[in-house]
């Protein structure tokens, strides 16, 4: 009956309800963070909506000059990558001969990482050859992902060569 008492073709507000008027969207309040999809090389933007320390939700960001706003069928199910109610979120450890796994404090994972990084180098580290300072590291590589930024590069290749001293590093895109 308002349709038709407005004049209206359907499609504006005459055809709205009130329920429909009071509708908003999901993200609305929501606070929003630029981030990269953390799928391929491509770096499509996305924007991560969060709320309270919750997220919300995440969508392609329009002021990507790389993706426009668009994300593919795997970006676009980052949201679910990380509120899935089967998303490990423990690390699990499988010791040596073992057949099952084991769950570990963050802390004690990090530290038996260093301990390995630390004694692998100990094992292959080069201080001269022919009597010349050498000091390097070839028996440990590096290959970063795609979703790491120029910054964290500089910092990664500073660490393992000024750091390590390690020769073979590489990183699978820059963006």
């Amino acid at each position: 009956m308002r349709q038709l008492m407005d004049g209206g073709d359907g499609t504006g507000p005459e055809a709205m309800s009130a329920r429909t008027r009071s509708l908003a969207p999901r993200t609305d309040g929501a606070s929003v963070a630029r981030s990269v999809c953390p799928y391929c090389a491509v770096g499509c933007g996305q924007l991560v909506f969060h709320r309270d320390g919750k997220l919300i939700s995440i969508e392609g960001d329009p002021e990507s000059p790389i993706s426009e706003g668009h994300l593919c069928p795997k970006g676009a199910a980052s949201y679910e990558l990380l509120t899935h109610d089967a998303r490990e979120t423990t690390v699990k450890y499988r010791p040596p001969f073992a057949t099952d796994w084991q769950e570990l404090s963050l802390e004690t994972a990090l530290d038996m990482v260093a301990d390995r990084v630390w004694e692998t180098r100990a094992r292959g580290f080069t201080e001269s050859r022919d009597g010349l300072p050498l000091m390097q590291c070839a028996n440990i590589a590096h290959l970063g992902g795609a979703t790491l930024d120029n910054e964290e590069n500089y910092l990664i290749k500073k660490l393992f060569t000024g750091g390590l001293g390690m020769v073979a590093i590489s990183n699978q895109a820059r963006i």
